[in-house]
């Protein structure tokens, strides 16, 4: 067994499953801060996880072991980047209407119109946000303390953030009607629009 990180990853470079899994497992904190100072909270457990499966995929192709560590953050970086575009690319809003909206509104009134459209929200749907936004929860201990898949519970905060958003800009965001339960299919995958 590799007694230190350069010889975890000169082992898994040579093709050894138990030292990448080792080195995965080391990592995987210093993923996590990194990407909770470059990622949207929300996107934190996702550019976790493809960074790992990046580094576990492509580490043979790493040329120095020596260089790892700024290899390792490139890669959180460019996740957190990619992950990010990809939020922003769903957005139905264009940004000036939303900047508009928020000029005319003073501080307490934006306040004052949160609450109203969190208290307008199914319980099931202000518990996830609460968790997540609020109690800044990862998405797995949301998915565990709710008692749903991990899944259902970034389907559910979709959908509820745009719940939110077409309360306060009115427009419908979320391109589904139902406010109800998510529902699922035979599989067990959440059938909630986002």
């Amino acid at each position: 067994m590799a007694a230190n990180r350069q010889d975890l990853i000169l082992c898994a470079q040579r093709g050894d499953a138990m030292a990448l899994d080792r080195l995965l497992v080391e990592c995987r904190s210093d993923v996590r801060r990194y990407a909770m100072r470059h990622c949207a909270t929300s996107e934190i457990d996702d550019a976790v996880q493809e960074t790992l499966l990046v580094v576990a995929r492509h580490v043979r192709s790493l040329k120095a072991a020596a260089s790892f560590a700024g290899w390792l953050f490139t890669i959180v970086r460019r996740e957190c980047q990619r992950l990010s575009r990809s939020m922003f690319a769903h957005e139905d809003l264009a940004d000036a209407r939303i900047e508009r909206w928020l000029a005319v509104r003073s501080n307490d009134e934006l306040r004052m119109e949160l609450v109203f459209a969190l208290e307008s929200l199914p319980a099931h749907y202000l518990a996830i946000i609460v968790l997540r936004d609020f109690e800044e929860l990862t998405m797995a201990e949301i998915g565990e303390r709710l008692g749903v898949t991990l899944a259902t519970a970034k389907a559910r905060l979709r959908r509820a953030r745009a719940l939110v958003k077409e309360y306060l800009v009115g427009e419908d965001l979320g391109g589904g009607e139902d406010l109800g339960e998510d529902s699922t299919e035979a599989g067990g995958a959440p059938s909630v629009s986002s």
